[in-house]
């Protein structure tokens, strides 16, 4: 049976980071830790960062893979972090939210989409920050599992 793309096991709130790097490792860790990607998937996740920034807007990023990154996932996978202080992702991005996403095939593009559902909404992006619980967000979040 195929994992949750999101589980309360992928969600870890108030952390905090010195930089962007530490954020995206943290953040693709969790995929590895839960058996979504091979570990390599982080250092391609670092690559695409390299390439154009993830950072969305309303303190949101979206740290994934290259295109080449694909034969790395294993499963479909969301993590999601909470970073209420902020981390600095460049050009004065702050980012809050580091919502990590690696797709199967093409998976991550109908993921995406309704992440940015989710994310267009100010009161979720509030909502998300001012979560308690794991399960708090897995609501928020729940057109897309």
């Amino acid at each position: 049976m195929a994992k949750e793309v999101l589980a309360k096991e992928n969600i870890q709130l108030n952390v905090s980071f010195k930089n962007k790097e530490e954020a995206i490792r943290y953040t693709g860790g969790i995929l590895v830790d839960r058996g979504y990607v091979e570990p390599s998937y982080v250092d391609k996740m670092l690559e695409r960062e390299e390439l154009t920034s993830t950072y969305m807007g309303n303190f949101v990023a979206i740290p994934h893979g290259t295109e080449d990154a694909k034969e790395k996932v294993k499963e479909t996978g969301l993590s999601v972090v909470t970073v209420p202080e902020g981390v600095d992702f460049g050009d004065g991005n702050i980012v809050k939210i580091l919502i990590g996403i690696a797709g199967k095939g093409d998976e991550h593009l109908e993921i995406l989409s309704k992440i940015a559902i989710v994310l267009s909404e100010e009161e979720n992006i509030q909502s998300i920050l001012d979560a308690n619980s794991e399960e708090e967000i897995i609501r928020i979040f729940n057109e897309v599992n």
